[in-house]
């Protein structure tokens, strides 16, 4: 894959134009005929993967490509999260500040990190190395906090470990995550996205699944079964108050009952 500067991509240049065009179609390969546009999903992390962002060229390349409108591929690409509209730094440094992970540390850990790389939300180092998110999700509350690097999760943080983790990465060095794959660039995890295998043999051995994750389903198959130490008591149900209005019927000031 070329290593070109956003700034210097040109989408016409041939030798590009005919790579990125060969990938784009394997990607539309992949659905039925008739239903290429099906493909503009991974087709945006395509252009991504080349210029760590979804500029207007790309958007431009998507639509002309798939027979679409530019506003229609440019409404994709605004509503979903994981699809940058300004060049992201070389390391997407993602905290999880919902629910779970915020009250276990993960605000603290966001502070720290705005703090420490001098950026907040969705901004970039001046020297390109980090883009910082606050995510409303991260999908591993069973490991919180959680922080991710390009995607790869690193469980159970606080802000001394988080504040590590970015100074490894400015310093050049790449920390192993707590599971899954080494860590990657965002152009190249992008390129994985949209379905082009990683190259790298320790990537593909990797397994991102943990224990914790594992809990339930060893319940359910009975490898764990769940104990209690006292017996619960049994649930008691009431009649519903038919009488009673339900909340938000409640007689306003000045109002009266129709």
């Amino acid at each position: 894959m070329k290593t070109q500067n956003a700034d210097t991509l040109d989408w016409y240049e041939p030798e590009f134009r005919s790579e990125i065009t060969g990938k784009a179609a394997e990607i539309i390969a992949r659905y039925p005929e008739g239903k290429s546009r099906s493909a503009l999903l991974p087709m945006l992390h395509l252009t991504q993967a080349y210029e760590g962002y979804v500029s207007a060229s790309g958007i431009a390349f998507c639509a002309e490509t798939l027979g679409l409108t530019k506003a229609e591929v440019a409404a994709v690409a605004t509503f979903y999260t994981m699809y940058k509209r300004r060049p992201t730094g070389e390391y997407l440094v993602s905290v999880c500040t919902n629910t779970m992970c915020g009250v276990l540390g993960g605000d603290e850990i966001y502070a720290a990190l705005k703090e420490q790389l001098g950026v907040g939300h969705d901004e970039t180092t001046p020297d390109g190395k980090i883009t910082l998110e606050h995510a409303e999700c991260l999908a591993a509350c069973d490991y919180a906090p959680v922080v991710t690097v390009n995607y790869e999760y690193f469980d159970q943080q606080d802000t001394e470990s988080g504040l590590k983790l970015a100074q490894d990465l400015i310093d050049g060095k790449r920390p192993q995550p707590t599971r899954g794959a080494p860590l990657c660039s965002f152009k190249e995890m992008s390129m994985q996205i949209a379905g082009f295998l990683d190259p790298r043999p320790e990537a593909r051995a990797a397994d991102a699944v943990g224990e914790p994750t594992l809990a339930g389903l060893h319940q359910k198959k009975g490898k764990r079964p769940v104990t209690s130490s006292k017996a619960e008591p049994p649930m008691v149900l009431t009649e519903p108050a038919l009488d009673k209005k339900p909340a938000g019927d409640t007689k306003m000031p000045g109002k009266g009952e129709k």
